[in-house]
């Protein structure tokens, strides 16, 4: 989805890419993080006016997923709570619009900070069942983060899906002058790597939006062996269809034994503060 659009004009845009990947035979359709709207207050004055309505917009992609008969993760909702809080949330709607899990960013980028609640460090990362297997969620700066992969693998998770907002102008200034591209880099570097690194599925989903305001776009699917399936070489808006062999994680696995020897007592990577 694109930035710079309102919330009813992104949803409804995202519920026909929706409709559009059911028609084709699609199982899951997955949105960027905040692809309602430019979420930090700085772009948009009225952002607590739109995170107050993030229960109607999930209802609705509820009975999208059941009309559809289509497994949704609808990117990311800042939510606005009783308590005047900003969390930043995902979702797992299975194809009958059950809300089979739900997960708050924990790790997150320095500009949200300031305005959106993390989960608590306390809290664990979550696998759960759904209709494709073991799945779990995380968050754009999450990806950062190994051991939020390697969390969710020790519980089975065979596919991890990431929706994000981020951007190449994101490297900073520093960044920038150094490779201008550097972002890209990291994250065909990053999706790449967890999928080999952890013998599963990554499923990365980015915002759309103009290059000369620094997005990145980039989407795309990793698995091990094979590397990224398919990806948007640019940043504009678009629908891709993806087949993933499922079975090429049996055959990773057989390989490179992480799994096994994540589950082994004696896994001697123990994290301690």
């Amino acid at each position: 989805m694109s930035k710079g659009k309102s919330c009813k004009s992104n949803h409804q845009r995202a519920k026909a890419f929706i409709r559009n990947a059911a028609a084709a035979g699609a199982h899951l359709a997955v949105l960027p993080e905040y692809h309602l709207a430019d979420f930090y207050p700085s772009h948009d004055p009225t952002i607590r006016q739109q995170c107050s309505n993030w229960k109607t917009y999930l209802d609705n992609y509820c009975a999208l997923a059941k009309e559809c008969n289509i497994c949704i993760v609808p990117g990311s909702l800042g939510e606005l709570h009783a308590d005047n809080t900003i969390v930043n949330a995902a979702y797992f709607i299975d194809n009958k619009g059950g809300i089979r899990g739900r997960y708050e960013k924990k790790n997150l980028w320095h500009p949200e900070r300031a305005y959106v609640k993390s989960s608590k460090s306390d809290t664990r990362h979550v696998a759960f069942d759904t209709p494709l297997g073991k799945v779990g969620l995380l968050i754009c700066w999450d990806l950062a983060f190994p051991e939020a992969f390697r969390e969710l693998v020790m519980q089975g998770a065979k596919m991890i899906i990431v929706p994000a907002f981020w951007k190449l102008s994101d490297a900073s200034d520093v960044g920038l002058k150094r490779n201008p591209r550097s972002e890209g880099d990291f994250l065909d570097a990053a999706v790449v790597s967890r999928a080999f690194e952890n013998t599963c599925t990554v499923v990365f989903c980015n915002v759309a939006g103009p290059a000369n305001e620094g997005f990145a776009g980039l989407s795309q699917i990793a698995v091990p062996f094979k590397g990224c399936l398919d990806k948007f070489q640019g940043c504009d808006e678009g629908l891709k269809i993806v087949s993933v062999d499922m079975d090429i994680l049996e055959e990773a696995e057989q390989a490179y034994k992480i799994r096994e020897d994540l589950a082994k007592p004696d896994w001697h990577y123990g994290y301690s503060r």
